[in-house]
């Protein structure tokens, strides 16, 4: 977490009073999200949503401009919004702290925006993955074209009472600046201030994206083997261990347990902790205790730098391949401490032995990422899975088809996080490794995620 990485202590960010009634606001809006059942319902939620970021966004301004006035040696600019902290004001230090705890609620409102993306969307991820590829937007507050994006909006609710969502309420949705849900379905739009003045490179970008999501083709990006590819079989998960484990460490602080699929699951939240009055010494040896204990039953716990795992970890809003904890199968108030940190989670697995269980399916495998305990960098390639089968053509002629699938972080990611079936999880490689359309680098998409995710 960045607020740690600069020095400031987990208790100073979880009880700031700006964290703690986003805590208390994060509850019923993640309430609203899945109660929305009408345009109307989503042009409201998005109202009071954009309120709140505009609001925390112009005090992470005022704070930023305030740092950078007090390293000139100067003081902190006249009507600069007060620290709340309780931190000494003459201290630097205090200014960036209420200026890191902006951006960190900023993003937890954001993150109640790509759940709202999500339900607009009907869970289909293809949407998802075809639009987010570009980089995150940056602030809206004071942002030049926000007025023409707004008047759109407006417009598009006042004349056909249409559902219009601005991308910059989200993470997950990087290409364009608003979706509009029309009576043919979902339409993005490129935004300007003068209509004169057009952006055909997100234009392009756009109808790339809508493309790939209707017909397969390349997805936005340099990588022309970028492509979605449906697997015809319904989308699986064990959110019932997930449900447990956030009820568990509600109540006794830890929750740790084995997971199907080699892997292992541990949760930890900070209330149930408090609530066990452990000293800090105590609360170490059991989280250890309990943590090696389910890698053991998992039997992923002999070399732990083949070892990956996965984390809830201040990561709202910041991948936007990563499912938003607001749709999650859980109690409204468990997904909103997941995405304020008061409760996190992590999954784990032994690359190996996630290896030899794909072998065991028939699915030849290899672990490929050497041993270390450094995190998994973007793109790096984890494990290869091969294939070779006879393909009959319409011709009559028969042909080998021979496939090597490389396993990256965000596929590795998906299956520790999402908790996925291994069962389902293996049908989809299997399915990549022996249709002879598998492009280069496949993203596969799931039937019926629906009734998954709320």
């Amino acid at each position: 977490m960045k607020l740690f990485d600069l020095g400031f202590e987990p208790e100073e960010v979880i009880t700031h009073p700006r964290h703690q009634a986003a805590q208390v606001d994060l509850v019923p809006l993640i309430e609203r999200v899945r109660a929305c059942r009408s345009p109307q319902d989503g042009y409201e939620l998005q109202q009071d949503l954009l309120r709140r970021i505009l609001e925390v966004e112009d005090d992470r301004n005022a704070f930023s401009k305030a740092v950078k006035r007090m390293r000139d040696g100067k003081a902190p600019q006249v009507g600069a919004p007060e620290p709340q902290s309780g931190r000494d004001p003459l201290d630097i230090e205090t200014w960036i702290l209420e200026r890191e705890l902006c951006e960190r609620v900023s993003r937890q409102f954001r993150s109640i925006g790509d759940a709202l993306a999500w339900r607009a969307f009907n869970h289909d991820r293809r949407y998802i993955l075809a639009l987010c590829r570009n980089a995150p937007a940056g602030i809206m507050a004071g942002k030049a074209g926000l007025k023409a994006e707004l008047e759109t909006v407006e417009n598009h609710w006042r004349d056909s009472g249409q559902f219009a969502l601005m991308h910059d309420l989200t993470n997950c949705l990087r290409i364009g600046d608003i979706t509009v849900w029309e009576d043919d379905g979902p339409h993005t739009y490129e935004i300007k201030t003068n209509s004169k003045y057009r952006n055909t490179v997100q234009e392009r970008r756009i109808a790339t994206a809508y493309e790939a999501v209707r017909t397969g083709s390349a997805l936005p990006g340099d990588n022309p083997g970028e492509r979605l590819h449906d697997i015809d079989a319904p989308l699986l998960t064990h959110m019932e261990l997930l449900q447990i484990a956030t009820q568990r460490a509600s109540k006794d602080g830890i929750f740790a347990a084995k997971a199907p699929g080699s892997r292992a699951l541990i949760a930890v939240d900070l209330h149930g902790v408090i609530s066990q009055r452990w000293t800090p010494e105590e609360y170490g040896q059991r989280l250890a205790r309990q943590w090696n204990a389910a890698r053991r039953r998992a039997r992923i716990g002999d070399q732990l730098d083949l070892n990956m795992h996965a984390t809830s970890l201040d990561s709202v809003s910041r991948d936007p391949l990563r499912v938003p904890w607001g749709i999650y199968p859980l109690h409204p108030v468990a997904a909103a401490r997941l995405i304020g940190d008061v409760m996190t989670f992590v999954v784990e697995t032994s690359g190996p032995s996630l290896a030899a269980d794909l072998t065991a399916q028939g699915i030849p495998a290899q672990w490929v990422r050497p041993p270390g305990t450094d995190d998994v960098a973007a793109g790096e390639v984890v494990m290869e899975m091969h294939s070779q089968a006879d393909w009959h053509a319409p011709n009559g002629l028969t042909a080998k088809l021979t496939r090597t699938l490389q396993l990256r972080r965000s596929e590795m990611d998906r299956y520790l996080i999402e908790l996925l079936d291994q069962d389902c999880w293996a049908a989809g490689i299997r399915h990549l490794l022996l249709s002879p359309n598998t492009s280069d680098r496949p993203w596969p998409v799931f039937r019926n995620e629906g009734d998954t995710w709320l």
